[in-house]
């Protein structure tokens, strides 16, 4: 964990701490030796506030430190010779969350302040003060609460490092084996369907020419060839996107919407929020719901109408695509393997993913993605 983030939530498990540390303390001091001076109620709160202080030693370490170290010394100072075991926690958290100077400099003023503090309390002469308040906050004790704090804190970066190397690898790994599969694909099919499409088509033109009747299997076979073609070339850029072409984002979703009317479809885009918020990775991911509902629909869907909504929220970005087609469509290759994509992108970001026919016709998908988890 790195320095105190303030989206760090206090938990169960650190309110226990907190509370079990004030009891102890508030128990110390109640069977300990107390000067005669009558400020038992401000030792009891000073031990208490340091204790209870531990609760959000995670979110904010140094204000911690430096609030079990105060009480620390003024509780002493009131004549509660109490080990100041709250500002041993508040050292190991602060060093853990890499604030090993400050936690040094705080840790020297504590031990130059906690003898001023005994001699305050009445209880003690200059030598005995000086015992006491080594006994008090014990050196030892204190280096090893920062050393524990270190250790853990180079175990968890040294996890971190680990983990990032795992996904970079993992990513290398999955790029070379996307750009191999193009590779593949392009030199295994295109020339093949390339040599059925223009077979076809010349079929289809010399038929023509003749003036005899095309047949209906020919012109199935042409029009096959033309879609397989498209199919091929989508299927190439797409695998080969994240490398030779620029990454697409939000800001390329209204091209998609025009390029749906270019088509015939009377497709509409409502954006809200703000979108400079937004994480390429989920910008990606909406791109590529988008373009695989714009797709099914102009292809499959025989729709006239549909309609894009994208809102931008602070912790989320909600995405709704509405048409007025079959909800089932017909002549789709296998609807099931875009709606599966779309969800394998959609679960990689942490968010949710609904397709499903709507109940005055047509088809709608909606998909919640969430920032936090995607920056």
């Amino acid at each position: 964990m790195s320095a105190g983030e303030p989206g760090v939530r206090v938990g169960a498990g650190d309110w226990g701490i907190a509370v079990g540390v004030a009891a102890a303390l508030l128990v110390t001091g109640l069977s300990g030796q107390r000067s005669a001076v009558n400020l038992e109620v401000l030792g009891y709160a000073l031990l208490t506030v340091g204790g209870l202080a531990l609760a959000v030693r995670r979110r904010a370490p140094v204000a911690v430190l430096g609030v079990t170290g105060l009480c620390a010394v003024g509780h002493q100072a009131v004549g509660f010779d109490v080990p100041a075991v709250a500002y041993l926690f508040a050292v190991y958290a602060a060093v853990r969350a890499g604030h090993r100077t400050v936690t040094v400099a705080t840790s020297v003023a504590v031990l130059a302040l906690l003898p001023l503090a005994a001699l305050v309390s009445g209880l003690h002469d200059t030598g005995e003060a000086f015992a006491r308040a080594r006994g008090a906050l014990e050196i030892a004790w204190l280096i090893a609460a920062g050393a524990a704090g270190e250790a853990l804190r180079q175990a968890e970066r040294r996890a971190d490092e680990a983990e990032r190397t795992r996904e970079e690898t993992a990513r290398r790994r999955a790029d070379e084996e996307r750009l191999h599969i193009a590779r593949e694909l392009h030199d295994a099919l295109t020339h093949q369907i390339s040599v059925i499409k223009v077979q076809a088509e010349v079929a289809v033109h010399v038929a023509r020419k003749r003036g005899e009747q095309v047949p209906e299997t020919l012109l199935a076979i042409q029009e096959a060839g033309r879609e397989a073609s498209r199919e091929l070339r989508a299927t190439l850029q797409a695998l080969r996107d994240d490398d030779t072409a620029p990454p697409r984002g939000l800001d390329d979703v209204p091209e998609l919407v025009k390029r749906a009317r270019d088509l015939g479809l009377e497709a509409t885009l409502t954006m809200e929020g703000q979108r400079h918020d937004v994480p390429a990775a989920v910008g990606r991911t909406v791109y590529r719901i988008v373009q695989e509902s714009l797709t099914n629909i102009t292809r499959h869907a025989d729709a006239a109408t549909a309609t894009v909504r994208i809102h931008c929220r602070p912790d989320a970005l909600a995405l709704r695509i509405d048409d007025d087609g079959r909800t089932t469509p017909a002549g789709a290759p296998d609807p099931g393997v875009g709606l599966l994509g779309m969800r394998e992108r959609v679960t990689a970001l942490g968010g949710r993913l609904r397709a499903e026919p709507r109940g005055g016709g047509g088809f709608t998908v909606q998909a919640e993605l969430p920032l936090e988890r995607a920056s």
